[in-house]
């Protein structure tokens, strides 16, 4: 049998918080590397993993480096052109374990839709900024990889906690949460509390990781905590923290 995880997300969640958290309860990192090797994307990107702390509390930083990140349309990369199409060649080309791929693909395809129906376009026309961004494709097949090295059997989440007012983005002001992540909760019947912090918490890459794994279930009542991951958010809100709990649950007798 394998482990119970419990995402807390009272401070949010996204695609690197999540990664860092599975990084901090000792998923594999030399898989990772592996993986991300196998990709053959060095060219576009390098990572840091590495130790923060928030509000003193000790966490794992997974931080996606893009040396050319702010290049314009007219320049040599063109990140932001990639369509599901492309990130799967990319998935299928990669170095990893077959339950993992679904992962990463599932992951990224509930993205895609929930772009595809905010922006009112057919899912294979449309090219993706958030999807197809480089950091995006590291951030979803890093944490698929690190979710299958940790032979999860079941998956909990406490109620997405969002932020309120607008954020930046490629396509302009948005009100938060941002269309996508909207769409998604509301695909997937995925609970949301709205707090008083100012800004973006629930990424539609956060959102497309708890859709992919969401059961619905309830937390147990009681159970014993093996390990405990922290994993470092970098948006500017009060506490960007995603603390992910392995836990046994307490059998009756």
């Amino acid at each position: 049998m394998g482990n119970s995880l419990y995402f807390e997300c009272k401070s949010g969640i996204s695609g690197d918080m999540s990664v860092g958290a599975l990084l901090d309860l000792g998923a594999d990192k030399n898989k990772l590397e592996k993986t991300l090797s196998s990709m053959n994307l060095n060219n576009e990107f390098t990572y840091k993993i590495s130790n923060v702390f928030i509000n003193s509390i000790k966490a794992t930083d997974f931080d996606v480096i893009i040396p050319h990140k702010h290049h314009h349309e007219g320049d040599h990369y063109h990140h932001e052109h990639r369509n599901l199409a492309d990130v799967n060649k990319i998935i299928d080309k990669s170095d990893m374990t077959d339950s993992a791929r679904e992962l990463a693909k599932k992951i990224f395809k509930i993205t895609a839709q929930a772009e595809a129906e905010v922006h009112g376009k057919d899912i294979k026309d449309i090219h993706f900024h958030e999807v197809g961004a480089i950091d995006s494709i590291a951030d979803i097949v890093s944490f698929a990889i690190l979710f299958d090295d940790l032979n999860v059997d079941k998956v909990y989440f406490s109620t997405l906690t969002e932020g309120q007012g607008f954020v930046e983005c490629q396509h302009g002001t948005l009100p938060v949460p941002v269309p996508a992540v909207c769409k998604i909760l509301e695909k997937y019947k995925i609970p949301l509390k709205i707090t008083e912090n100012e800004g973006e918490m629930v990424t539609p890459t956060g959102a497309s990781i708890v859709a992919a794994l969401y059961t619905g279930e309830k937390l147990p009542d009681e159970f014993i905590i093996e390990k405990i991951g922290y994993g470092a958010g970098k948006r500017p809100y009060k506490n960007p923290l995603l603390r992910v709990i392995s836990l046994v649950e307490k059998l009756n007798g």
